[in-house]
């Protein structure tokens, strides 16, 4: 490298930098070999500006970088902790973890973003006017620009239909803001990644249906999380088959418009789309909204009105919050072994320092809105169009100096019962877990009184006000003497406790995700390799010649067990052998995909009961799992008292590592020369260029056999209802011997319906090309290369090369989720490792995604 390359590397802003190579390969060391995780790192959390030149090598650099900000903080209170204390309890990952925002952005002077995790927004009294709506809309692209994700309500815009005093007459609905704002998710970047966004509706709404629809039309709302708001009512409507009266507004005495619906039909609905793509959730509103702390002062702006994009935080208008997770597995002493124990003394005194640092974040939090807000006021922008960026932070602002709302959660509680021996999902393991939230849930608040004593309470703490509130009285009843404490002094924070999706924060403490079970304790990865390097092992070549080799990756605390157990974790085991290794160990029958569903809904309601927040979790389903089984689990889950649940079937969205017992076949091979007279298929419906098109995709042993795609208007006579979804394409011919291909389908009240002749309603043009893919698909050629084979076609016809982009979009929702993408690189850090996941390629290093 050439000297005055070297010294733009190593000076910025007059501190030294590292290269991205350098601190991955600090990072490796760091985590003894584990790339995925130094990947993470030095992507998402090691110290970076706008630039992207690093300042951090190591973690560990990362982690004094945390403990002097928050002894900075410490220092303006009474018995501050010092800097070495904070240091301990963040070092290696191994106790305290802030996560996201926080471990990114605390201590980093190069950008200015804030802190939370994540936000809901929205006026108390929402309005339903555009301009009312366009607020929304501005303030979540506000938001998501400095790392936050976002939720808001669509209870409060009127139904389809509904008059209004414009030219238009009556209203568009909920659908079509929907598909904005999730369109103005998709166009923010943060740092390599699209916003989070999650919509949700009243099921009282009387477009909630609609709501629940939407996202089952390809192409469309794909940047939002939706999830429903089910009352009390609507489920027992649901459970004895009674009827169920939506309105609006959806909370009047005296709405202004309202039908009576049969409940289960739109539960079916629900469950249904539930079952096929893994949304709309779940959200009890009546046990959110009884349980939640924060409504005790609704009067006073508190009262909640959605959730973030995972669930796991219920948030009134314009409140925040900041997650850090505890990891349970370092708190059990002699892991996996008969003396294995759980250290209850020091995790309550870890739990109280967690919500004293959870409390120091908040003001680290202040200062970086404040420096947002001099930011926007610096900016030459005019002032009129600065005013609503402004106004949104000032409300933030004033909400998390009020509140002073925390979110300490967990992770690692699969790897936790497993070091003691326990099987996750079995009655005692269930009992052990309640056990731990609750310790966590009392230390925590023991500590927030504390911290009221020598802070003062949140500005707007009121004994009387909660006093009858459930969560409250159980903690009064576990601990009447903290409880009597917290009546005389108050408490520092309106509300503590959440368990949140710790997907990258297990990566770096190498353990279970949050309080999910271990995905697989063994699996299979591929990397590429040269044949002609030494001593390299090629497993298999494919298609296009390059060499790959199969290597076993084994869960961390898995390796823990076996050297536990003196069991050799060098050997290359065979399959068989591996097999009898996982009946061995504590992991053996509790992993995702093993653990008895309505026993995880039963242990998800009972460890509510000890987290004032709410829970992230998914319900794992194998693909053979009925709807039926989906609606039980989602009643279940009520009855239980969970305030929100989200059951994934699998290959119904989201790809997963692959069990090794279970090698998926590659794609390939041949179909039967001879068409079937009948294939089963999907219509997929999308725009291009503003113009809309259809795709009917035959499908053979669930992989496309042929597709004809063009554009879907009144001349083309592809006059198909937009419920329609599935059907089958007919082969037959005409009286004359020439072939026709017709569509069929059942109508809403059961009838078949045909359309004859697809060959003549499409584009002769479009057609003939159609034939030509459909022939390569008959022929065995894998879909991506297929897409490849497509776009590399050179067409100067503006019309085919519509036909050209449709085809493609079309055919990226067959390619398998969790495949590796064969050909080119991330554009955001140059990685090629890219997978496709819902027809977008995800680049797994940095975690950018591409769509279209």
């Amino acid at each position: 490298m050439a000297e005055a390359e070297v010294n733009l590397q190593t000076k910025v802003h007059g501190e030294k930098t590292f290269t991205h190579e350098d601190a991955y390969q600090k990072a490796l060391e760091y985590f003894n070999g584990d790339e995925l995780a130094a990947r993470v790192w030095v992507n998402k959390y090691a110290l970076k500006d706008s630039n992207g030149y690093l300042y951090e090598l190591t973690p560990d650099e990362m982690h004094w970088r945390l403990a002097r900000e928050v002894a900075r903080i410490e220092k303006k209170y009474p018995n501050p902790m010092s800097e070495e204390e904070l240091y301990g309890l963040f070092r290696g990952f191994k106790y305290i973890v802030p996560q996201g925002g926080p471990m990114a952005g605390i201590g980093n002077a190069y950008q200015v973003a804030s802190l939370s995790n994540c936000f809901v927004i929205g006026d108390a009294g929402p309005s339903d006017s555009y301009g009312g709506i366009m607020k929304v809309d501005q303030e979540q692209v506000q938001l998501m620009k400095r790392r936050g994700g976002v939720g808001h309500d669509l209870s409060h815009i009127r139904p389809k239909g509904s008059p209004v005093k414009n030219s238009a007459l009556t209203s568009t609905g909920i659908v079509p803001f929907m598909e904005r704002f999730s369109n103005s998710t998709r166009e923010v970047a943060q740092d390599g990644r699209r916003g989070a966004l999650m919509l949700s509706v009243s099921v009282k709404h009387p477009d909630s249906e609609k709501f629940v629809d939407a996202k089952m039309e390809e192409g469309k709302v794909t940047g939002a999380n939706v999830s429903v708001k089910i009352d009390d009512e609507f489920m027992r409507a649901v459970v004895d088959g009674t009827e169920y009266q939506q309105q609006y507004p959806v909370d009047a005495a005296d709405p202004k418009m309202k039908k009576n619906i049969n409940a289960r039909q739109l539960w079916e609905k629900v469950v249904h789309n539930a079952w096929k793509s893994a949304e709309p959730g779940i959200l009890f509103w009546d046990t959110i909204i009884r349980e939640s702390v924060p409504d005790s002062y609704a009067d006073l702006g508190y009262r909640t009105m959605s959730t973030n994009p995972c669930g796991e935080i219920p948030l009134c208008p314009y409140d925040s919050c900041r997650l850090i997770a505890v990891n349970l597995y370092s708190y059990v002493d002699n892991p996996f072994t008969e003396n294995a124990s759980f250290n209850f003394d020091l995790f309550k005194q870890h739990a109280g320092h967690a919500q004293r640092i959870m409390d120091d974040i908040i003001d680290l939090e202040l200062e970086k809105i404040d420096g947002i807000l001099e930011k926007i006021i610096a900016d030459p922008e005019d002032e009129e169009i600065k005013r609503v960026e402004k106004n949104l932070w000032l409300n933030i602002r004033k909400k998390a100096e009020e509140g002073r709302r925390t979110g300490i959660g967990i992770t690692g509680e699969g790897d936790m019962l497993a070091a003691l021996g326990l099987r996750y999902g079995s009655d005692i393991a269930t009992e052990f877990s309640v056990e731990v939230h609750k310790t966590l849930a009392t230390s925590a608040y023991k500590s927030s009184v504390g911290l009221a004593k020598e802070r003062g309470a949140f500005p707007v703490f009121d004994a009387e006000k909660e006093k009858e509130n459930p969560f409250i009285q159980r903690l009064a009843e576990a601990d009447p003497e903290m409880y009597e404490e917290m009546k005389k002094h108050g408490r520092r924070n309106i509300a503590l406790l959440t368990i949140a999706p710790t997907g990258t924060t297990s990566l770096m403490t190498q353990t279970s995700s949050g309080i999910e079970p271990v995905f697989l304790p063994v699996y299979k990865r591929r990397r590429k390799v040269n044949p002609n390097d030494p001593e390299v092992r090629v497993d298999f070549v494919d298609e296009v010649g390059d060499s790959w080799e199969e290597y076993i990756v084994f869960h961390h605390k898995f390796v823990t067990w076996m050297k536990a157990n003196k069991i050799d974790t060098t050997k290359n085991y065979t399959q068989a052998e591996l097999d009898k290794l996982i009946e061995k160990s504590p992991y053996y029958k509790a992993t995702s995909n093993d653990v008895d569903w309505m026993s995880k809904v039963r242990m998800q309601g009972q460890v509510q009961k000890w987290v004032d927040h709410s829970i992230s979790v998914t319900i794992n389903l194998p693909s053979t799992a009925t709807e039926e089984l989906v609606g039980q689990l989602y009643v279940e889950a009520w009855k239980s008292g969970c305030k929100g649940v989200t059951v994934y079937r699998d290959g119904s969205r989201a790809g997963v590592l692959l069990n090794n017992s279970e090698k998926k076949e590659e794609e390939g091979g041949k179909f039967p020369k001879k068409r079937p007279e009948t294939l089963e298929a999907d219509v997929v419906r999308f725009q291009n260029n503003k113009e809309k098109w259809i795709a009917f995709v035959g499908l053979l042993e669930g992989r496309p056999y042929e597709i004809f795609t063009g554009l879907a208007d009144d001349e083309d006579g592809i006059l198909l209802p937009k419920s329609v979804q599935k059907g089958y394409i007919i082969k037959s011919r005409d009286s004359d011997g020439t072939s026709r291909y017709d569509f069929q389908y059942v109508n809403k009240r059961g009838y078949k319906t045909t359309i004859e002749g697809l060959s003549f309603k499409f584009n002769k043009e479009f057609w003939n090309y159609a034939k030509l893919i459909s022939g390569v698909l008959r022929h065995g050629m894998q879909i991506e290369d297929s897409i490849h084979l497509v776009s590399g076609l050179q067409l100067d016809n503006e019309n085919i090369n519509n036909w050209k982009n449709g085809v493609e979009r079309a055919l990226k929702k067959y390619i398998p989720n969790g495949t590796k993408a064969k050909k080119g690189h991330c554009e955001n850090c140059g990685s090629d490792e890219l997978i496709y996941q819902e027809g977008c390629l995800i680049c797994q290093s940095c975690g950018s995604s591409k769509c279209g």
